[in-house]
This record gives structure tokens, sequence and C-alpha cells, in this order.
């Protein structure tokens, strides 16, 4: 076992080390997308004097509003600015956002859209630049592993940060820590987020990245292919527009507080990671839609579950589906865009961050949809919201499976052109 863990430390070590910094970094910050992911929700519902539900759906609306909006101003800042201070900056925004939020006196409509516009403002430079390290750092013969690597330790810090938490603000309840206010338990766990980012923010600094080479990056027309792609970033902007608050309010209603939702994170287990890192060590470009589709087929099997037995079983049953197919479907649907930017970037003669920047308006698109979706079905009625519109969103996104599948072989096709018009085409490294 120690010879194979040696083996798997020295295959990450003859990486570059470019694309190993940005790992570290990711790796590091995977700590504090679990608190902001699970318990800002949770503390909003927990809060909130009235229709906290409701007010989770506006803090996370706000979100992916200042998501869209602050990847413009990064474009524009990426003229002057280096991009590592970006990247940072963002990060430490996610501690301040948290901290903001946790010094409200009432969580009232104005304070929690303040928050959440402030949250979406810290992802839009964190991804923005993530973004755009990553494809500078990889190429698509190691992306694979770089995602596999990522979402292996996403995953990880999924299950191990939930129920630590979750056991920290049970204890906080049992034990009188704080005297008995959960609130101190929640400003001592955005303490560890500050020092988190800061610890992210000094990793990311031990190497000179470069800022993108072209400046301009607003485009309203794009290559077929692109828009293709689009399409696709709008499927995965819905499903995630209308998970990031369906499963925690299931799991408060039908399971119980924010201890319990350490607990069913915890039940995923370690295994779904360690496959995840296989598949990410051992797969090849060719077996992307594969594992794309599979985590389609998982995510609509625990949708089902969830509608069938609606109860604290079926949503154990739902959320171990959902853990597990959010890091199959990432694996392998972030590949598949930095392929099509690769590409693109080439034939259209853009910055690769144009392709980024109009990535983001597409996942825009799908989220606003998915959370208004999530709104408008709780008016109905709280239980269709949560029992029967989960399936309706699952039998949608099989949608993604022949897109996907047709934007690979689109992107094929485009490569083999692209080569025959370039006068050097071994110089463009767009083979898989």
């Amino acid at each position: 076992m120690r010879k194979k863990i040696l083996g798997e430390y020295h295959f990450f070590l003859s990486m570059p080390r470019d694309m190993r910094l940005v790992l570290i970094t990711n790796m590091i910050y995977a700590f504090v997308l679990p608190v902001i992911d699970i318990f800002v929700g949770a503390y909003i519902m927990g809060s909130a004097d009235k229709d906290p539900a409701k007010m989770v759906a506006v803090y996370q609306l706000c979100v992916y509003t200042g998501i869209p909006f602050t990847f413009l101003i990064n474009g524009f800042l990426l003229k002057k600015i280096k991009i590592s201070h970006l990247y940072s900056f963002g990060m430490l925004l996610s501690g301040i956002s948290m901290l903001f939020m946790m010094t409200l006196s009432n969580i009232e409509m104005i304070g929690v859209s303040i928050a959440g516009f402030i949250m979406g403002a810290s992802f839009g430079f964190f991804w923005a630049n993530r973004d755009f390290l990553t494809l500078d750092t990889t190429n698509d013969s190691n992306r694979n592993y770089y995602y596999g690597l990522e979402t292996f330790f996403y995953t990880i810090t999924f299950i191990i940060v939930p129920a630590v938490i979750g056991w920290f603000i049970v204890q906080t309840k049992k034990n009188g820590w704080f005297d008995g206010n959960t609130s101190g338990a929640y400003q001592i766990v955005t303490g560890v987020v500050i020092l988190l980012t800061i610890a992210a923010s000094i990793v990311i600094h031990q190497h000179k990245y470069s800022n993108p080479k072209q400046k301009k990056f607003l485009y309203l027309r794009f290559d077929r292919l692109w828009k293709k792609m689009l399409g696709l970033a709008s499927l995965k902007g819905m499903i995630q527009g209308y998970l990031v608050t369906a499963p925690a309010i299931l799991i408060m209603t039908l399971v119980g507080d924010e201890g319990s939702l350490g607990t069913v994170q915890s039940i995923s287990g370690i295994l779904t990671a360690f496959i995840l890192y296989i598949l990410g060590r051992t797969t090849k470009p060719k077996h992307r839609i594969y594992i794309f589709s599979t985590g389609m087929v998982i995510f609509l099997i625990g949708a089902l579950a969830n509608q069938i037995l609606f109860s604290a079983v079926g949503v154990i049953i739902f959320v171990l589906c959902k853990v597990l197919f959010m890091p199959l479907h990432d694996i392998a649907y972030f590949p598949i865009q930095m392929r099509v930017i690769d590409i693109l970037s080439v034939k259209e003669k853009r910055s690769e961050y144009a392709y980024i920047f109009n990535h983001e308006f597409g996942l825009y698109i799908g989220r606003f949809f998915g959370l208004v979706l999530f709104i408008l079905f709780f008016y109905i009625s709280d239980e269709f919201a949560l029992k029967y519109a989960l399936v309706i969103v699952a039998v949608i996104q099989l949608i993604s499976i022949p897109l996907a599948k047709n934007i690979i072989k689109y992107a094929d096709k485009t490569v083999d052109e692209v080569k025959s018009e370039h006068p050097n085409p071994d110089a463009l490294n767009l083979d898989n």
C-alpha cells in the first residue's frame, strides 16, 4: 500500500509545476466550498424568522447574479492586475461574505441579498481565474487526471467537512458552548474559512502565472460548436440552480437539523472519492461520454427514489446519488468544455477568456431558470417542489447525453478543419 501511495505521489510530481500549484490551491479551498454550499443555507434556514426556504432561494439567486457580473469586471481587471492577485481576492472574499452574514442582527431579505451578491462576486473572481489557469496549465491528455484528482479531493472534503461542522454545531447546542447559541459556532467556522483562504492565496503566489495575451473578451457571435456548448452549460446550470436549495431543505424537512446534514453527506463514503480518482487516473478522453452518461442515470435513480419513498430513507438515497452524480458530471464536463475552448480559440483567433466569460452566461441562464423553477414549484406546494419536481428536472437533464456526444463528435471534426487550414498543424497540440 505504501509503495502504491508513493507511486501516485511521484506521478503527481511528474505533472508540470504550475499545474500542481493550481491543484494544491484548489485542494485547500476545497475545505471552504462545503461550508459555503451547505451550511450557509442551513444558517439562513435556522436563523430566519419567516419564509426561510424562500430566503435561501433569494440568497442563491443573488449569488448566481453576482457571478457573471464579476466575470465581466474580472475580464477588464485582467488587463492591469495579475491573475494570481484576482484569484486570491476571490477566495478571500468568500470569507468576508460569510463574516458579513454572521454580523447581521436579523436575517432579512436585504441583508441576505447583499451577502449573496458578495458571495457571488467571490465565486466570480475564483472561478473565472481558476478556469483560465486550469486551461493554461493543462492539456487534453492530462485533464482527466487533473479533474479526477480535484474531484477526488472535493468529494473527500464534502464528506469530512459537513460531518465535522455538523458535530460541532450539535455539540454547541448540547454542551451550551457560546451560551448554546449556534451563531457563535458559525462565527468560529467563518474564522477557519478565512484562514484557509489565506493559506490557498499564499500557495497560488508561488508561481508567476501569465494573464491572457489577448485583451478583448467581449463577443456576440460564436461558432456553431460553441452554441452547442452553451446549451450544455445551460442544462448544467439548471440542475445547479435547483439542487443548491432542494437537498438542504429536503434534509431539514424529512431528516433533521444541521447535524443530520453532516451525517447524511458522510454516508456517501470514501469509496466514491477513490472511484473518481481511479477514473481520472486511468480513463482517456474517449471515455468522457460514458462517465457523463453514468452520472445522469444515477441522478435520475436518486430522484425517483426520493419521489417513490418521500421519507428520510428516500432523501438519504437521493443525497447518495447526488453526491456521486455531481463529481462524475464534472470530471467529464469540464474537460469537454476545455477542449472546445482549445479548438475554437485557435479557429476564431480569440482569447480563451472570451469563451470562459461567455460560458458563465450559459450557466447563469440555466441557474436562473432552475431557481425560478424551484420557487414556482414551491408556490404550487412544498411537497410538489421537493417530491415530483426533482424527477422532472432529472428527466430534462437526460437531454445532456446526446448533446454532449454531439459536441465531442463535432469538436473532432472541427479539429480536422483547423489543422487542414493551419500551416503548421503539429504545433497546435489539439490532438487527444
